[in-house]
């Protein structure tokens, strides 16, 4: 990236914001596959999930030759045993910013999905040479000093707010989705995965010198309506 900006920037939208089933939608699948190079991915999921909610885009993308990383985050998914009230958004940013730098990644396509999106506009501030395109699907874009609690829907702030009271190092998430988030098919293979989601991050401000995408930076393309869960 040039001049600490975003070379370029695509927001994918879809109807339903933050959704589990987000990384599946065709329109990131099929943007990706168009290019005619062979890029380097990073995908990164959103609250209460890992790296299993992209299989089905990883597997698409690696058998048309791209090099693709989905890094689970400290304290979720098969790393959740790593759960602890230390886990803040500052160890998720570095678990991205440590996999770009000791595989020695180089014209990185970042894509950060819905909470991601903190974890990657706190990562560009270290490795935005070495990201060459951005793709915010469903993302918070945060200022500096924002929380991801500012953004939380209120059943999150209340689950936030009892693993507080409870001492507990994590946020549990709602037991069931709805058929606009996960189709009914994966419904119950998701639900299975889920993990509590590390407190912390909610709670610390983030450090951002870049600016949110201003008119003229950015790209902006409405997802396809979600069907399916990125498994």
């Amino acid at each position: 990236m040039t001049n600490g900006g975003i070379t370029r920037r695509r927001i994918l939208r879809s109807a339903a914001a933050g959704g589990l089933a987000a990384a599946a939608t065709p329109g990131a699948v099929g943007a990706a596959r168009a290019q005619s190079a062979r890029k380097t991915f990073v995908f990164v999921s959103g609250a209460f999930c890992g790296g299993w909610i992209w299989r089905r885009v990883t597997d698409r993308l690696e058998q048309d030759g791209h090099k693709v990383f989905a890094p689970s985050l400290t304290g979720l998914a098969e790393r959740s045993h790593l759960l602890s009230k230390d886990v803040d958004l500052d160890t998720h940013i570095a678990d991205v910013v440590n996999l770009i730098k000791w595989e020695s990644l180089e014209n990185v396509c970042l894509v950060a999905w819905s909470y991601a999106g903190f974890v990657g506009s706190g990562a560009l501030e270290s490795i935005g040479d070495r990201v060459s395109s951005v793709v915010w699907l469903d993302a918070y874009i945060p200022a500096d000093g924002q929380r991801v609690a500012d953004y939380a829907a209120e059943p999150v702030r209340k689950g936030i707010q009892m693993a507080i009271d409870k001492g507990e190092a994590g946020v549990r998430g709602s037991a069931h989705y709805p058929a606009s988030v996960v189709a009914e098919r994966d419904r119950a293979f998701a639900e299975s995965k889920v993990t509590p989601h590390p407190v912390g991050t909610y709670l610390q401000q983030i450090k951002v010198s870049r600016g949110a995408p201003k008119g003229g930076e950015e790209d902006i393309h409405p997802a396809p309506k979600i069907s399916t869960a990125a498994l």
